[in-house]
């Protein structure tokens, strides 16, 4: 088969590699990629976006399969257009991706069919809200951009002040762009978060090994938002009790929800949940594997990752024996220092090298380019390095010593991935 992977980053990285292990694969390209998948397939320069170019490239290649792997793409109906030119795609269609493309839609969604969330009112006018936040608000109070913001479009407010503050950010200084059309005030839940990746073909669910993001920049939970600063699986907060508990109320519950709305998801589901003391409830969905969680999640599945994207495709996701390995895996990113709001590109990478041919050890790349000596910086999110290890200490040991085998001028990470491991 000849693979098309659309996307640049870690996640698309991580596909890249399962994708590779497969038998039934013998050519893959990635559009755009970057410098580290270059390594494993052919880039190809194109856009995520640019639709009609990648449809013409997948026919003229004569691509049997497409993997989108970005949420824009997705959420703008990449998956239709190959759709339309009989071209088979791995991806929810527009009007199933809107699950992570509009935050109003998911929440009227869960509301509709009792999947248990935060309570929330939606917003398109900023005076509106701003006389909810000063009426009826209490707080903490979450504040969050109805559409895409790279991850960021969520605030956490402790005060009126602060709210008002947010409510200008995201719809009237437009920070995160159209995403602030609209707004979801929520009420602000406490308990651990855990991220439940999942493979769904309209009708069957079969839910990936468990893991938790570390969202904030800065050691200690501290700092901006970002797109993730590293992950582990699976948590050892997620429970056989949590998982019976989402498997009844949430996950067959959202898939049969989607399909009654005409909107038959097909793809991944990423579920965001928070463990509260009154029991689980959804965060967030996405509509695609997590960054860096995919970097965590995939190099434990022992599956063919063709064939689970095909059973995902055909409707026959029942037959497959979804399987993990019985392990854990810790992932830290190396950034670029200053993100998530301004760094310097162009930077040399060194010792990238020392990962080859260690079984137990992986290095995606996700802000990485070709320079004229080798690789070089290019984005906040420079590499992610994964270990595997027999249970999550290890992984994390492991992980931590092969940030060190990685040089580049402004290296910055977090030191305390996975720390929560030690509480559990």
């Amino acid at each position: 088969m000849k693979v098309l992977i659309v996307g640049s980053g870690g996640r698309e990285h991580a596909i890249a590699m399962s994708v590779k292990k497969s038998a039934k694969v013998d050519k893959m390209y990635c559009a755009p990629g970057n410098a580290g998948i270059g390594q494993i397939a052919e880039c190809v320069p194109i856009g995520a976006m640019e639709f009609d170019k990648l449809v013409d490239f997948a026919k003229k290649e004569a691509i049997d399969l497409v993997i989108v792997g970005m949420d824009d793409p997705l959420v703008g109906g990449l998956v239709d257009e190959f759709e339309k030119a009989d071209i088979p795609v791995f991806g929810p269609r527009k009007n199933a991706a809107i699950l992570e493309g509009s935050k109003a839609f998911s929440k009227d969604l869960m509301k509709k069919y009792n999947i248990p969330t935060a309570a929330y009112e939606t917003f398109d006018d900023a005076d509106a809200a701003i006389d909810y936040l000063k009426t009826k608000a209490e707080f903490p109070i979450v504040l969050k951009a109805d559409g895409l913001a790279l991850g960021k479009g969520v605030l956490i407010c402790n005060t009126l002040d602060e709210a008002l503050e947010g409510v200008s950010t995201i719809m009237k200084d437009k920070k995160f762009g159209d995403a602030g059309n609209r707004m979801v005030i929520e009420e602000f839940m406490t308990g651990r978060e855990v991220s439940v990746l999942s493979f769904v073909d309209g009708k069957t669910i079969k839910i990936m090994s468990s893991a938790q993001d570390h969202k904030r920049a800065k050691d200690g939970d501290q700092g901006l938002n970002t797109g993730g600063m590293g992950t582990f699986s699976p948590s050892p907060f997620y429970t056989k009790e949590v998982d019976e508990f989402c498997k009844k109320y949430i996950y067959q519950a959202t898939v049969d929800a989607m399909a009654k709305e005409g909107r038959t998801f097909k793809g991944v589901i990423f579920f965001g949940l928070m463990l509260t003391e009154k029991g689980p409830r959804v965060l967030e969905y996405n509509a695609r594997f997590g960054d860096p969680e995919a970097q965590v999640v995939l190099p434990r599945m022992k599956n063919d990752m063709i064939e689970v994207v095909e059973a995902c495709i055909n409707g026959t996701l029942d037959r497959i024996d979804l399987q993990f390995e019985d392990n854990a895996a810790v992932c830290v990113v190396l950034a670029s220092d200053g993100y998530p709001v301004s760094y310097e590109k162009g930077l040399p990478i060194t010792g990238l090298e020392a990962f080859e041919g260690k079984d137990d050890y992986f290095v995606f790349h996700a802000g990485t380019k070709m320079g004229d000596a080798g690789f070089v910086t290019n984005g906040g999110r420079v590499l992610g390095v994964t270990a595997k290890g027999a249970d999550l200490k290890e992984a994390r040991k492991k992980a931590y010593e092969a940030t060190e085998w990685v040089k580049f001028d402004n290296k910055y990470m977090r030191h305390d991935i996975g720390k929560a491991i030690d509480e559990a």
